[in-house]
């Protein structure tokens, strides 16, 4: 009798274990191919980090921007002598557009990695621009035929 009992209390168990797996509630994502760098007039390199990052650029010129493109090789993971090294992607095609959708340059990056936006503020929507003035932009592309994008902020200075 007793070894029934342990027996029906294990059953119980299992199908309840069983039951507790829940399907994820969030959308599936796809981990991006690359690390995506913003910067801005001042030369600083956003630092990965954010998730939609401010840059600045200049009121009294075109406005630019740079998105520099990174695989990351993760071969020496595990040795601390080598760690994870960053690797510039060329030849890879940025679409830079509005958040509305709008194209407003296609670009590919060069040897280092880098692919340069500069436009007019007007192609931005910004008639007269001036200090604060700020710009959504979505940057986007496919590395290893895996699609990534990034959002950022264009701010006059």
């Amino acid at each position: 009798m007793k070894k029934l009992i342990n027996i029906f209390v294990i059953t119980l168990l299992g199908a309840g274990l069983s039951s507790c797996e829940k399907a994820d509630p969030f959308v599936a994502r796809v981990v991006s191919p690359v690390l995506l760098l913003v910067q801005g007039s001042d030369g600083v390199l956003s630092s990965g980090m954010t998730t939609e990052p401010s840059v600045p650029a200049l009121i009294a010129s075109d406005a630019s921007v740079n998105l520099k493109v990174l695989e990351l090789d993760k071969t020496g993971i595990l040795d601390y002598k080598v760690g994870i090294d960053s690797l510039p992607v060329s030849g890879v095609k940025i679409t830079f557009k509005l958040r509305t959708g709008a194209v407003i340059k296609e670009v590919s990056t060069d040897t280092k990695g880098v692919a340069a936006l500069s436009t007019t503020w007007a192609s931005l929507g910004v008639a007269t621009p001036k200090a604060g003035s700020a710009v959504r932009l979505t940057a986007s592309g496919t590395y290893k035929d895996v699609s990534f994008s990034k959002y950022f902020i264009i701010t006059g200075k």
